[in-house]
């Protein structure tokens, strides 16, 4: 099979493309695009690394994004809108794409956490952010930073 691939270097991004002051929480994870990778275009799979205090994202939701979190190694803590859970692994979660329930991961164990994460690859994709003045439209395809007036942040 000509897309079957058993092992393949993929890069590794470290860090966000948030605006600072927001990627500072966020610097030290790590991220391979699985998806893109094998050279998928309609899903999204990244493979996340969280050494010890990093963040996954700043909390956010998605207009046309489901979005899927399994947990490989580490014990993480989820955070949303209805409080924390820390997770182990095997533990899995979903997020509907409309559902206003800010999330992400953080790692305040001791040991890396690693997990998962699967999506659809919707180019109508909003995305709003639950703790800061930040959004983005048209997220997967290109879209800006801008705060919730609409105004961009300045590109570094």
């Amino acid at each position: 099979m000509e897309n079957t691939r058993k092992s393949i270097e993929v890069a590794e991004g470290v860090g966000s493309d948030y605006p600072e002051p927001f990627g500072e929480p966020c610097k030290e994870r790590s991220n391979r695009n699985l998806a893109r990778a094998s050279g998928l275009s309609k899903i999204g799979a990244q493979l996340f690394l969280l050494p010890p205090g990093a963040w996954s994202s700043q909390r956010h939701w998605h207009t046309h994004e489901d979005e899927l979190v399994y947990v490989l190694e580490g014990a993480p803590t989820l955070i949303t809108d209805e409080g924390e859970v820390m997770l182990e692994p095997g533990d899995f979660v979903g997020f509907p794409a409309g559902q206003k329930n800010g999330h992400h991961i953080v790692n305040r164990g001791s040991l890396n956490a690693k997990f998962l994460t699967v999506s659809n690859q919707d180019s109508r994709d909003d995305v709003s952010y639950s703790d800061i003045d930040m959004q983005i439209n048209g997220r997967s395809f290109g879209g800006a930073y801008t705060n919730k007036r609409g105004e961009a942040y300045p590109i570094e």
